[in-house]
């Protein structure tokens, strides 16, 4: 019987290289998988539902879940998580030293609602008492104009949002000044360039997230997988099937990393990594499925309320498709 063709755009990473290469292939599925970077799969994803599924920011897909309007059905497959203490960058002469100076200061972010935006605020009020509404937040483009945010905000009026000018940047706001901090999954290029006029809120931040995983036990998810609704009310064995495959690939990037003869990754001390990460995390430091995550899921969902980016309270279960809630027992 011929099989399903669907096109899935993600991105190019190791836990998912058996899938592009034809290693991992999803049961009755043939799959043409697109390496792509996130900010061009969210855009032509969530603007133009070009994909049959994809990696999407998590916030944005629970705000839509929220408000009865989401065209995507998720499967617990995360692609890209991210300790993000070392996403916060600070202008030197703003007076900023510790995370409770943010208050009071002018704060920039690519988009208020991105995921990794989501769990910095969240992180600030949960670690630091610093709350979303005591800074004054900037969107627009990081490194060029124009940038857009990808849903429409209905935010609380104690939390002050504004625009930047159609002809400026962030990443130039940052080191002239006009702006104290920034928030983003992206280093700017000014910092990434070293000018003097910029650094990291938290320089030893690798120490600090040890610290916060041991205390959360969050490793922040950033992305999910999603399907287009209405491929899934057609085929919806397609959920299930595209979760298993994803879960296989990934661990064919974790066994490649325990050969002991050659190294996977370009990393030199690789073994002395993976050491670390067994007795941080225990065997699986990236987990699928949903509990494994639900802790970390509902702290993101408390997050998006606190911070005005859902409509309603949503439940875990409502993120996902329904055949991928619970596995089947033998």
């Amino acid at each position: 019987m011929e099989k399903l063709h669907l096109t899935v755009a993600c991105g190019d990473y190791d836990r998912t290289k058996a899938l592009q290469d034809g290693t991992v292939q999803p049961e009755g599925i043939r799959l043409n998988y697109l390496p792509l970077q996130a900010e061009e799969i969210f855009w032509r994803m969530g603007g133009h539902r070009e994909f049959d599924a994809s990696e999407m920011s998590l916030s944005n897909h629970i705000t839509m879940v929220s408000r009865g309007n989401a065209p995507f059905v998720a499967i617990p497959v995360f692609p890209s998580r991210f300790f993000r203490h070392s996403c916060v960058f600070i202008n030197v002469d703003s007076g900023i030293q510790k995370p409770q100076d943010l208050k009071g200061k002018k704060v920039g972010a690519p988009e208020y609602s991105i995921t990794a935006a989501v769990w910095i605020r969240g992180m600030l009020k949960d670690d630091y008492s610093v709350r979303t509404p005591d800074m004054e937040w900037f969107v627009g483009g990081q490194e060029e104009p124009g940038r857009k945010e990808r849903v429409v905000l209905k935010l609380p009026p104690e939390i002050k949002l504004s625009s930047i000018a159609p002809d400026k940047t962030l990443n130039g706001m940052l080191e002239s000044g006009e702006i104290h901090a920034l928030i983003s999954a992206r280093a700017p290029s000014c910092f990434v360039k070293r000018s003097p006029k910029v650094r990291r809120l938290f320089p030893n931040y690798k120490e600090v997230e040890v610290d916060y995983y041991k205390r959360t036990k969050i490793f922040p998810i950033m992305h999910v997988l999603v399907i287009r609704k209405d491929l899934y009310e057609q085929h919806p064995w397609v959920a299930r099937s595209l979760y298993k495959a994803f879960c296989e690939a990934k661990e064919h990037a974790i066994k490649a990393m325990h050969i002991s003869n050659t190294l996977a990754c370009t990393l030199p001390w690789l073994f002395a990594e993976i050491e670390q990460l067994k007795q941080l995390f225990g065997s699986d430091w990236w987990p699928y499925g949903i509990e494994p995550n639900r802790h970390m899921l509902e702290t993101l969902i408390r997050y998006m309320g606190e911070q005005g980016l859902m409509d309603r309270p949503v439940k875990v279960e409502e993120v996902f498709a329904p055949n991928v809630v619970g596995e089947f027992k033998i």
